[in-house]
C-alpha cells in the first residue's frame, strides 16, 4: 500500500516541477496563440513577428543589464530616467555640431557615471538600493530638465545616419515586392543579450555575482570583493541604460527629458517573470528575455485587437501579477 502511494506520488511531484519551471513559458506561447487566433492574417505574419522584436528591442537592453544587477540583489530604479538623460545629452551635442561618435560615446559614459554613483552609493557608502536609487532617478530627471530647458529637441538635429540605422535593418528576402528586414535595433538587442549571458553564466565575474546573491556574509568570508562587483554591476547597468537611450533617440529622431521613463518598470517586470521560470528564484538573462517578449507580445496583440492603451496597462500588469503569484504560491506550497 505504501508503495503504491509512494509511486502515485512521483508523476504528481514531476508534474508540479515542471509547472514551476516552464508555467510562464506555456502561458507566453497560449498567449500568442490566442492572439494568433484572434488576427490570423496579421499576427503571425513574419513582418509583425519582426516589428515585435523591434519594439521591445530597448526594453530588452535595460532588462538584460538589469537582470546583472538583480543577481546581487539589488535594482536600479533610475534606468528609465538615464535613458532620457543619455538621449538629452545626444540631442544637445548633436545641436552643438559635434561628431556623432564623438555624442554617442558621451551619452554612454554619462550613463557609466551615472551607473557608478550608484554603485558608491549602494555598495560603498551603505544606502538601500531603492532609496539610492531613487535619489539618483530624481537627479538624473532634473539634469535632463535642465540640460534641455524642459524642451524637446528634434528635427534635423538628428543626422540621417543615425536615425536611418535605428529604424533599418539587414535585408532578408523579398515575398511579394516587399522587403523583409531583421532590425538593427534587434541585432543589437541580441548581442547585449549573448554578452550578458555569457558573463554570467560562463565567467568567474557572473558566478561571484549570483554567490553574492546567495548570500552576500558568505561571498565576503570567502574573499569575493564584493563592494566591487556591486558597483561593476552598476556601472554595467547604467552603461545599458544609456545606450537604450541613444536608440531609442535615434529611432524617434527625438530627444525628450520623460522619453525612458516606462523603461524602469516595465524592465523590472520582465525581471521577475523570467525569475518565475528558475527552480530557486534566481534572475537568469534567458528567462529574462521570455519576460521581455510576454511584455512584448501583450502589447502588439492588444493593438491589434484595438485595446485602448488604458485597458491595456491594466491587463498587462494583471497578468504579471498572477504569473509571478501563481508561482510564487507553487514554490512556496512545495
Amino acid at each position: 500500500m505504501l508503495a503504491q502511494e509512494t509511486l502515485s506520488a512521483k508523476p504528481q511531484f514531476a508534474w508540479a516541477r515542471f509547472l514551476r519551471t516552464y508555467g510562464t513559458l506555456i502561458g507566453f506561447l497560449l498567449i500568442v496563440l490566442f492572439f494568433a487566433s484572434q488576427r490570423p492574417q496579421t499576427f503571425m505574419s513574419v513582418r509583425n513577428l519582426l516589428n515585435i522584436t523591434q519594439q521591445v528591442s530597448i526594453l530588452g537592453i535595460v532588462a538584460f543589464v538589469m537582470t546583472v544587477v538583480m543577481v546581487i540583489g539589488d535594482f536600479d530604479l533610475s534606468v528609465g530616467t538615464m535613458a532620457s538623460l543619455s538621449g538629452i545629452v545626444i540631442g544637445t551635442l548633436l545641436q552643438l555640431e559635434q561628431p556623432l561618435s564623438v555624442v554617442i560615446g558621451a551619452a554612454l559614459v554619462v550613463g557609466m557615471i551615472g551607473g557608478l554613483l550608484n554603485g558608491v552609493l549602494v555598495a560603498y557608502i551603505g544606502i538601500t538600493p531603492f532609496v539610492a536609487t531613487l535619489a539618483t532617478l530624481t537627479i538624473f530627471g532634473g539634469l535632463a530638465f535642465s540640460i534641455s530647458g524642459g524642451r524637446t529637441i528634434f528635427g534635423q538635429v538628428f543626422p540621417d545616419v543615425l536615425t536611418d540605422f535605428a529604424n533599418g535593418g539587414v535585408v532578408l528576402a523579398t515575398v511579394n515586392d516587399q522587403v523583409i528586414r531583421l532590425p538593427h535595433l534587434t541585432i543589437i538587442a541580441l548581442v547585449v543579450l549573448v554578452i550578458v549571458w555569457f558573463v554570467l553564466e560562463h565567467t568567474v565575474f557572473g558566478r561571484r555575482l549570483y554567490t553574492i546573491g546567495g548570500s552576500m556574509e558568505a561571498a565576503r568570508l570567502a574573499g569575493v570583493r564584493v563592494r566591487l562587483l556591486r558597483l561593476l554591476a552598476f556601472v554595467i547597468t547604467g552603461f545599458g541604460a544609456a545606450l537604450a537611450g541613444v536608440m531609442l533617440s535615434g529611432q524617434l529622431a527625438t530627444a525628450n527629458p520623460t522619453l525612458g521613463d516606462g523603461l524602469m518598470l516595465n524592465a523590472i517586470a520582465a525581471v521577475f517573470l523570467g525569475m518565475t521560470m528558475s527552480q530557486e528564484g534566481e534572475p537568469h538573462v534567458l528567462g529574462t528575455l521570455v519576460g521581455v517578449l510576454l511584455i512584448g507580445v501583450l502589447a502588439n496583440g492588444f493593438t491589434q485587437l484595438g485595446v485602448d492603451t488604458y485597458v491595456q496597462r491594466i491587463l498587462t500588469g494583471a497578468i504579471i501579477i498572477a504569473s509571478v503569484t501563481l508561482s510564487s504560491i507553487s514554490r512556496r506550497n512545495h
